[in-house]
Order: C-alpha cells, then sequence, then structure tokens
C-alpha cells in the first residue's frame, strides 16, 4: 500500500486520494469516443495538438468519417485527472488514448493493473529508435507508441570557440574532461561562461549517466546509487563544471533561456527540441552549431550520445474504440513518415520513427545553425542512445538526487552522498 501511495504522490502531487485503493482498472461507462470517433487528451496544443491535426487529416484521406476530439490540459492536470480516476478504479470519462511522458509509463502499468493496451505487435517497433521502445516495454510487452525524442546535444557559439582558438574539429567526440579544459580556455580569451549551472539541477546528471548506459534505478526498480560508477562520475563531473569557474549559475527556466538567448554562455548541453528556443534569438542567426555532448572517461562503452525528455501515446484499455485508437496511432504517429515530415517542417517537432530520417525535411541545410543539417544530425545521433530501463521512480530518484548537490558541490564525500540519497529514495518508494 505504502508503494501504490508513494507512487500515486509523485504522479499527481496535488492529487488528494480519493475512493479507494485498489489499483486494478474498471470497466464503466466511459465517455470516450463513439462509432468513427476518438477522444485524446494531451498537453501543448502547438506541438502535441499539431502533430495530432496533421495525423488526423493523414487518417482521414482513407477514413473521411474519422473525427478527433482532442482535449487540451496541462500536462500535471492531465496526469492528477488520470491519475484521480485510475487509483478508485472508474475509468468513467476518460479518453481513448493519452500522451504520456517516458519516465511515467513503467508507473502507469505496473500500478494500474490492465489499464493500458497492449501494443506489441501492432507496430513494427523496429521502425523507432530502440533506446526509445526499450522506456515503453515492460515485461517483454510493449503498453505505448513512441513519439517524439530528446537526444541530447551540445549546442555552442562558433564565434566564441572561434575567438578562443578552437575549430568545429575540436568539438567532436570529446570527453567531459576536455570540454572543461576549453571552457576554461574559452572564458579567459572571452569572458563568456562555457554553459550554466544550476543549484536545483536534474537533468545533466541524468543526460550524462544515460550516455553511460546506466540510471538511478536497476531494472527491477531497487535504488542503484551506492556504488554506481556511472553515477559517482556523473557527479564528479557536475562538481567540476560548478567549482572551476567556467559556469553561469542560474535558477529556473527563463534564467535558463536568457543565458544564450543573451549570448551570456558558449554552449548549451540539451535536446533536440531546445532548437526552436534557440532559434528565437534571430540576431544570432549563423553563429551557433552543434556538436556531440562530451563523455565519461572512465567508464567503459560510454557513449558521446543521450536523451532528455520525450513522450509517446498509450491506449486505454477500457476504450470503445480501442481498435479504432490503435489503427489510427499506427497507420499515422506507429507507422508514417510522412507524418513526421510535415511535423518536422510545420512544427520542428522530431520523432522517434527511424524510417522518417531520410527524408528531406531531415536534411534539411539550417542556416541558422551555418548550413547545418542538424536535424539530420541529432536523428543519428538518436540511434547511438545507450538503452536503459527507466523503471517506475525516476521523479523520486531525481528528488533525493537534488537534495545532495549543495554537499557535494561545497566538497563533500560523494560515497556518503550517495548513501543519503538512496536512503531517501527507499523512504519515498517503500
Amino acid at each position: 500500500m505504502k508503494k501504490l501511495l508513494s507512487t500515486i504522490m509523485a504522479l499527481t502531487v496535488t492529487t488528494t486520494i480519493l475512493a479507494g485503493c485498489g489499483s486494478k482498472a474498471v470497466e464503466d461507462n466511459t465517455t470516450e469516443g463513439e462509432g468513427n470517433k476518438l477522444v485524446v487528451w494531451c498537453w501543448d496544443q502547438s506541438f502535441n495538438g499539431a502533430a495530432l491535426k496533421i495525423a488526423e487529416d493523414l487518417y482521414k484521406k482513407d477514413n473521411p468519417d474519422f473525427t478527433l476530439e482532442i482535449v487540451d490540459m496541462s500536462k500535471t492536470d492531465l496526469e492528477q485527472k488520470l491519475n484521480t480516476n485510475l487509483v478508485s478504479g472508474v475509468t468513467s470519462g476518460l479518453p481513448d488514448f493519452i500522451l504520456a511522458n517516458d519516465i511515467n509509463i513503467a508507473k502507469y502499468i505496473n500500478s494500474y493493473e490492465g489499464a493500458f493496451a497492449d501494443l506489441s505487435g501492432k507496430i513494427n517497433y523496429d521502425d523507432f529508435s530502440q533506446y526509445k521502445v526499450e522506456g515503453i516495454t515492460i515485461d517483454g510487452k510493449q503498453y505505448a507508441i513512441p513519439f517524439d525524442i530528446g537526444s541530447a546535444g551540445m549546442f555552442y557559439r562558433s564565434d566564441y570557440l572561434e575567438e578562443a582558438g578552437f575549430k568545429a574539429e575540436d568539438l567532436e567526440n570529446i570527453t567531459w574532461e576536455r570540454y572543461i579544459e576549453i571552457g576554461k580556455v574559452v572564458k579567459e580569451k572571452t569572458g563568456k561562461d562555457m554553459l550554466t549551472v544550476n543549484p536545483n539541477e536534474d537533468t545533466l546528471i541524468p543526460i550524462i549517466l544515460n550516455s553511460a548506459g546506466s540510471w538511478f534505478t536497476t531494472k527491477d526498480n531497487k535504488a542503484n546509487f551506492v556504488g554506481n560508477e556511472a553515477l559517482i562520475e556523473s557527479l564528479k563531473v557536475f562538481k567540476e563544471l560548478s567549482t572551476s569557474g567556467i559556469a553561469k549559475p542560474v535558477t529556473g527556466w527563463s534564467e535558463f533561456v536568457g543565458s544564450f538567448n543573451n549570448g551570456d554562455v558558449a554552449t548549451v548541453i540539451s535536446a533536440v527540441w531546445q532548437i526552436p528556443t534557440i532559434m528565437d534569438s534571430k540576431d544570432q542567426s549563423g553563429k551557433w552549431r552543434v556538436a556531440p555532448i562530451p563523455r565519461l572517461s572512465n567508464i567503459d562503452g560510454a557513449k558521446n550520445a543521450s536523451n532528455e525528455g520525450g513522450s509517446s501515446w498509450m491506449v486505454l484499455e477500457s476504450s470503445k474504440n480501442k481498435d479504432l485508437a490503435i489503427d489510427f496511432l499506427a497507420k499515422t504517429i506507429g507507422g508514417n513518415s510522412d507524418f513526421y515530415t510535415e511535423f518536422l517542417t510545420n512544427n520542428g517537432g522530431v520523432g522517434s520513427y527511424t524510417k522518417a530520417f531520410t527524408s528531406e525535411a531531415y536534411s534539411k541545410e539550417i542556416e541558422f545553425f551555418g548550413g547545418q543539417k542538424v536535424y539530420q544530425i541529432f536523428s543519428e545521433w538518436s540511434k547511438e542512445v545507450p538503452g536503459i530501463t527507466i523503471g517506475m521512480y525516476t521523479q523520486e530518484a531525481k528528488d533525493a538526487l537534488k537534495t545532495e548537490f549543495s554537499n557535494i558541490v561545497n566538497g563533500g564525500d560523494i560515497d556518503k552522498s550517495l548513501e543519503a540519497m538512496q536512503s531517501l529514495f527507499e523512504q519515498q518508494v517503500q
């Protein structure tokens, strides 16, 4: 019971647990679409909603009577409403399918038995970036259709690096030690910080950890802090970045974005979905480039590739139009290169459907990035991302991680911090 309640609290912090504590979904008088109509819940209409509009138009070519009702809500509200229904065992009012953050998928499947449709064999999962497929596979079954990727890279100001004496090839497939060395020269020659560091950071360390093929938890959802060499090395890098004089401290998203939009930093370690935000500064067109992220030098198999974020689509088992929902997703988001070409062209969205990577849209040269084919580059990097099992408790792990940042940066013993993180994590999920 404590584990279920912990899971519920993590999914929707503001939710008050309503009647009942059974986790098995109960079929009820759902109000999902009828006939040729589907209802979907998602957030961000300019991105995810726009993708669904493209998918609907494509599907209607062969199914002219089809309609799709898109219910827009914030991600937090979606998770809260979904959780409230499923924890009480009442599916009335639920949609036919939903958008889900990848880090929540294992929680949903393990917490709500039978609530989501098994999509194994419904689409060809070989056509997707395999690290995404591994993330939506639980006990050998696939419960979601992969959507957008968070393939990570190093965005950099070529003018700053050139002023400091570096060329593009100097940033290709480097280690974090070399990155820090370059950062010190950049700081000396240009006065610009190399990157930002947030004292409440919970994205950079996961990027580094994923690049080494490791995570905060094991495949059976146990804590993986103490003795995790990849995590130890990731924390050492974070400490060095924070104390080496090359990082600009920021708090919150606005300060982070402002740091590169205002030209204060030379690089941004982030995901492909950061491209539109970087391009907001029109006066910086032609000055940006992309290179692979640095890698850990002391971990065998560590890559110059990782992932940050991403989402997938899940079908509710209780949907009266479950087969229609699966067919709609399979023939659009789950297997149509035209969908991904249009999504990229119109909305800058990069999906995980590898068959689309060879389309003209992905190979377009982007003037803002000095003519680099940035979408193609990020897509190729996504093929190199180590596959990991995200498990059920990523948010709890990140919360435990952040409690020790101050100790680590200020010279505390990393092993003791790992013990404290693991203890806090285990208290949260037991």
